[in-house]
């Protein structure tokens, strides 16, 4: 890493997914800790796809919407770009900082983008078939429109890098793990953020945590003085916890079956444990954990209850890993919005000593456990834009304090 510091200027964060983009604008000066300036996304990527940012304020800045097949990816980033050179005006874009789902065994830190950089992201695309070409789309993209621009690669499976046998390892013939048969970890980034957040708390950074990462996608990790010792995720992101559309750890034998019997093929399983299953397969109305709620319909309690059944098990075993728990943190948009979720988890976590201040979680509050629980529950939003936009500075020299 550079020992220079890092220019003043703006870091564009850069976060793909199947159906929208995540962008975040951060301004740093001589490599302080980057502020946010603005941030949007273009959502709807394949019905009808549309462009909202707003500044720090919250202040709506820019709103564009295309009709379906009007607008093809890469257009869409031109019509970002160009917004983005709007909106700064005389202030330099110093990198555009990308959310690289993969980065293997090799990629443990960010890394500027090179053509032998992007070549090797490209061959661990068997690893994350679904996720990894998104952002290196992405990423292609954006070289298109502006090739002198500095773009960096951070890796959600990075903060995970130091997990160690028998944690990493499956019980596999050994030859597989030089084939890269490993169990890695995801949602690193938003984890390397909470964990920045509860070590900023003063007084209360605890040794023994267990984050929930619960949204569409969901995982925990176990973390001990913030680095990650297990994790739910493994070697894909259809591992673990019930998902929105994902099925979460399933018996192999199952897959098994459903070729000999089914006659189903790789690429129909991928899909049916991908997009046809959690909330979605089981309530057979919705994958979104609101509807879910709110409905009377006895397959969306049945959903729910498999959900929070498999985030309190796993949490089980995360502890385990721990050899106890001191703090609890909920994130993700489920964890951070949905009290309802929080409550039914944490009381059939009362056997660790968790006791919820439900007065405090209906409200939202930052800390939620009562002061008699033995395990401080927290609700902490996750930034993993700001993640990117830090480690941006950490390989353009600056500070990521």
């Amino acid at each position: 890493m550079s020992g220079e510091r890092a220019a003043s200027g703006v870091i564009l964060a850069l976060n793909a997914g199947s159906s929208s983009i995540k962008f975040a604008l951060f301004e740093t000066v001589s490599g302080a800790n980057p502020v946010a300036i603005g941030k949007g996304q273009i959502e709807g990527i394949g019905t009808r796809p549309q462009l909202r940012a707003t500044d720090a304020s919250g202040r709506v800045v820019a709103e564009q919407s295309w009709d379906d097949g009007e607008v093809s990816r890469p257009k869409m980033v031109r019509h970002l770009l160009d917004w983005v050179d709007t909106y700064l005006g005389d202030r330099p874009l110093l990198a555009a900082g990308h959310r690289i789902v993969h980065g293997g065994v090799e990629f443990t830190e960010p890394c500027r983008v090179t053509p032998e950089v992007s070549a090797a992201l490209t061959a661990l695309t068997p690893l994350a078939p679904l996720h990894q070409p998104l952002g290196l789309a992405l990423l292609h993209a954006v070289a298109d429109e502006k090739p002198e621009l500095v773009q960096i690669a951070c890796f959600d499976t990075a903060f995970h890098h130091r997990l160690q046998p028998p944690v990493s390892r499956y019980a596999i013939p050994r030859a597989y793990e030089a084939k890269g048969i490993r169990r890695y970890g995801f949602h690193g980034l938003s984890y390397e953020f909470i964990a920045g957040e509860l070590a900023a708390i003063p007084d209360a950074e605890p040794k023994r945590t267990v984050v929930a990462h619960l949204g569409n996608g969901a995982s925990l990790c176990a973390m001990r003085d913030g680095i990650s010792v297990d994790t739910t995720m493994g070697f894909s992101t259809l591992d673990g916890l019930v998902m929105g559309t994902r099925s979460g750890a399933i018996d192999p034998g199952i897959l098994l079956y459903l070729q000999r019997t089914e006659g189903l093929s790789a690429d129909a399983l991928e899909h049916l444990l991908y997009h046809e299953s959690g909330l979605l397969g089981v309530s057979e109305l919705s994958s979104d954990v609101r509807t879910l709620l709110a409905s009377e319909d006895e397959r969306a309690k049945e959903a729910i209850e498999l959900f929070v059944f498999h985030v309190v098990r796993e949490t089980a075993a995360m502890v385990a890993s721990l050899a106890g728990l001191e703090a609890l943190v909920f994130t993700g948009g489920i964890g951070e919005h949905a009290a309802a979720i929080r409550k039914m988890v944490c009381q059939k976590l009362g056997w660790l000593g968790v006791v919820l201040d439900e007065t405090a979680n209906l409200a939202g509050g930052a800390l939620i456990s009562a002061p008699e629980s033995r395990v401080n529950v927290r609700v902490i939003s996750t930034n993993e834009e700001m993640t990117i936009a830090r480690h941006c500075l950490q390989v353009l020299g600056g500070s990521r304090s």
